[in-house]
């Protein structure tokens, strides 16, 4: 579908905290990881929300770890628009309602151990909070 088109087919957006284990990622030399080190607990929440008729260009998205800023930037920095990000995946898989693109992020976050508390906020949507449980081996 053409980018023009896809703002009928997003139902709405929310925040997303979507955590790597970036030491299991490449612990196999051969074959990266993704799916395993993409699916601990604590790992892909969503929420609080999903807020509809979001204007997406027009807010900043927050990274906090612990309290302490570690991302904050325009959403309009995005390297494709959510449009176009919708579009461009129908072009190569079926997209049904219900499913959930992550956009990704900027540079900021950086690691983060267990335990820790992050939050992701987005003013339109709310605060994600998650705590860090340990990636199970």
């Amino acid at each position: 579908m053409p980018p023009g088109n896809a703002c009928d087919y997003i139902f709405g957006y929310t925040c997303v905290n979507d955590v790597t284990a970036i030491d299991l990622l490449f612990e196999n030399g051969d074959f990266p990881q993704w799916t395993r080190s993409k699916s601990f607990d604590t790992f892909g929440c969503l929420g609080p929300v999903i807020a509809t008729g979001f204007k997406s260009a027009e807010v900043n998205l927050i990274t906090r770890l612990d309290g302490v800023e570690r991302q904050n930037y325009p959403l309009s920095d995005m390297i494709f628009s959510p449009h176009e990000l919708v579009s461009r995946i129908s072009h190569d898989v079926s997209l049904l309602p219900g499913d959930v693109i992550a956009c990704g992020t900027s540079l900021g976050v950086g690691s983060i151990k267990d335990g820790v508390t992050v939050e992701v906020s987005i003013d339109g949507i709310g605060s994600l909070l998650n705590t860090l449980a340990p990636a199970i081996r």
